[in-house]
């Protein structure tokens, strides 16, 4: 893992601030309200029928969400924008990541490339790894939620 050992500039805090304005752009946030909060594939099929679906309305909010994530990966892997900082300030990309492991095997059977910036981030660099560990476990509760959320929808009432 690579160790982040300078400072970061206020070059690094201007691209984390644009980073941040692109995010509030009114498409893209209804893309991550969509993506992060109501997109849960089961599987890599589940994936696709909406990401790869040009039917679908969705198809372009996964698709624009996962490569605006994966562009402020590449930022950072490039040095153009500081690790530390770049953690610091951002955790969706990692909550992606972290959404999609249970999938991301199946999904890059067919998009072998899915989600590989952000994976890298996470084995380059330390705090990237720590943020995505402390969120994988935000998501797998927010993930067991949802399934007893939906077992108990259809579940018959006790007979009293």
């Amino acid at each position: 893992m690579e160790q982040q050992s300078s400072l970061a500039t206020p070059g690094d805090a201007e691209i984390i601030l644009k980073l941040y304005d692109l995010r509030r752009e009114d498409v893209m946030r209804k893309a991550r309200a969509w993506v992060i909060g109501e997109f849960w594939p089961a599987t890599a099929d589940d994936y696709f029928a909406v990401a790869m679906n040009p039917a679908d309305p969705h198809s372009a909010y996964v698709r624009q969400v996962v490569t605006y994530w994966e562009m402020a990966a590449s930022l950072v892997l490039h040095g153009t924008v500081s690790a530390e900082l770049f953690v610091d300030c951002n955790a969706e990309g990692f909550f992606l990541l972290a959404k999609f492991v249970p999938v991301i095997d199946g999904i890059r059977e067919r998009n072998p490339m899915f989600m590989t910036r952000t994976s890298d981030l996470v084995r380059r660099f330390p705090a990237a790894a720590a943020r995505y560990e402390a969120t994988l476990k935000n998501v797998e509760t927010v993930r067991a939620r949802l399934k007893q959320a939906t077992a108990s929808q259809y579940a018959y009432p006790a007979k009293p």
